[in-house]
């Protein structure tokens, strides 16, 4: 396999496009040896046929605000891989939101979704709209319209999608609603839905959860564990939230979060009444850390910085892709960090990835360590299809046997002659290895 030539193809047909190519370069490099192995891959033109999307659709979504000002944002779905199943994938809401972050995450989100063993493809979308500072009409009004235009393209069996970034109860309730009316059914064509209407219980929670289980298997390998681990997490959503609750649980201490402001350091580590002022601070709509300080006096808050230059056992990205890079990795490194793990997509840069594998440090990228939310997704459309609603403690206990399934396959196909285990090869070969199996087993279609 020439990965500089596939590089080189994909470049040149899709320009700009950095998070998609970088996305598609870390998978090329870990699974290159394997895939020379099988010359049936090479026959069937598996690596061009799985880094293009299936479609990508693109459309206008215009929609009016409480002073009757007509505005036009862009929408995305990018439905990028079915051989395993329906597509599965979130909704992102952010400015940031383009082409190349939903190519990306769509084609993370196939992998991803492979390791949980749960039948899904990936998909990915989103707008780039911003539901800061708008009303609760305003919101409704954009998801409505937004669902004008994507509701003939998913389904219970064909595409369920779900929240990320901006996309929340309030959303996902309005785009349900309106895909409801239009489609006259109620299925389970959407997850992260409200607990009184098809919702799955510890959805809010899963992907921390499930980071969290993915870690405790990580040091458990090395003869650890995470009882007395000081903790460095990022973000304050849903994702930090979830992995802070599981930390402190597990008996480590958790002594950062961050927002777009700056990071607060908490050396006396965050307590039930903290972590519970986390959902406070997002509540405020204001997206700033800097009040937990005033909230917490033994805290203190870091303008513009962030939270990997303090000297930690176990960082966690919890927030967006590429948010803890060469220079971070390196301030980590040299004040002893033992794990780094993404809990968001792609939360390391390429350089940082580099740096924590040469350096043999416990390093696991986010389509194994972050699969616990769409593994909870997938349990979400289990339980609608049954019409049935399983208590906590049973998606709990399922949600960890999918993290600890996850774990084994990094590891059978991740470790090294010297005993260092590479999460992200392995990951990336066990999810290869069952798409392009299905692939291959399907025809040219």
């Amino acid at each position: 396999m020439d990965i500089n030539n596939i590089l080189s193809s994909l470049e040149a047909k899709h320009p700009g496009e950095v998070e998609y190519i970088q996305a598609v370069r870390e998978v090329l490099i870990s699974i290159k040896d394997v895939y020379e192995q099988h010359p049936q891959f090479e026959k069937a033109q598996i690596i061009e046929r799985l880094v293009e999307p299936d479609r990508v659709l693109m459309f206008k979504v215009p929609w009016v605000d409480d002073k009757g000002a007509i505005h036009v944002n862009i929408g995305y779905r990018v439905q990028f891989n079915n051989a395993i199943g329906p597509y599965k994938g979130g909704l992102r809401f952010h400015p940031s939101v383009n082409l190349s972050i939903m190519k990306f995450l769509g084609f993370e989100q196939t992998f991803k979704n492979a390791l949980t063993t749960l039948p899904m493809g990936g998909a990915k979308g989103g707008s780039d709209f911003n539901c800061k500072g708008k009303s609760d009409g305003e919101v409704m009004r954009f998801c409505q319209s937004f669902m004008l235009e994507l509701w003939r393209n998913i389904g219970p069996n064909t595409d369920v999608p779900a929240g990320d970034i901006g996309v929340g109860a309030r959303e996902i309730g309005y785009l349900y609603g309106m895909y409801k009316k239009l489609a006259r059914e109620n299925t389970g064509a959407f997850t992260g839905k409200g607990m009184e209407y098809g919702g799955s219980l510890v959805r809010p929670e899963a992907t921390g959860f499930g980071g969290l289980y993915f870690v405790k298997e990580m040091l458990a390998a090395k003869g650890l564990t995470l009882a007395g681990k000081t903790v460095a997490i990022s973000g304050f959503g849903n994702v930090a939230w979830g992995a802070a609750l599981k930390a402190t649980e597990l008996g480590a201490k958790v002594v950062t979060i961050s927002g777009p402001d700056g990071y607060i350091h908490d050396p006396e580590g965050l307590s039930s009444r903290k972590i519970d002022y986390m959902l406070e601070l997002r509540y405020t709509g204001e997206d700033i850390v800097a009040p937990y300080a005033k909230a917490f006096p033994e805290a203190k808050f870091y303008e513009g910085k962030r939270p990997w230059e303090q000297k930690v056992d176990i960082a966690l990205a919890c927030a967006t892709q590429n948010e803890l890079g060469e220079e971070d990795a390196k301030l980590l490194l040299s004040n002893g960090v033992q794990c780094v793990a993404e809990i968001s997509n792609m939360g390391c840069t390429e350089e940082a990835i580099k740096l924590f594998i040469e350096n043999k440090i416990l390093f696991a990228p986010g389509k194994a360590v972050n699969a616990g939310g769409v593994a909870t997704s997938g349990l979400e459309m289990t339980q609608n299809a049954m019409h049935y609603q399983w208590t906590a403690e049973e998606v709990d206990q399922k949600l960890h046997q999918i993290m600890y399934s996850i774990h084994e396959q990094c590891v059978k196909h991740g470790a090294e002659s010297d005993g260092y285990i590479n999460y992200v090869k392995g990951a990336n070969i066990a999810g290869f290895m069952k798409v392009a199996r299905a692939t291959i087993s399907q025809g040219i279609i």
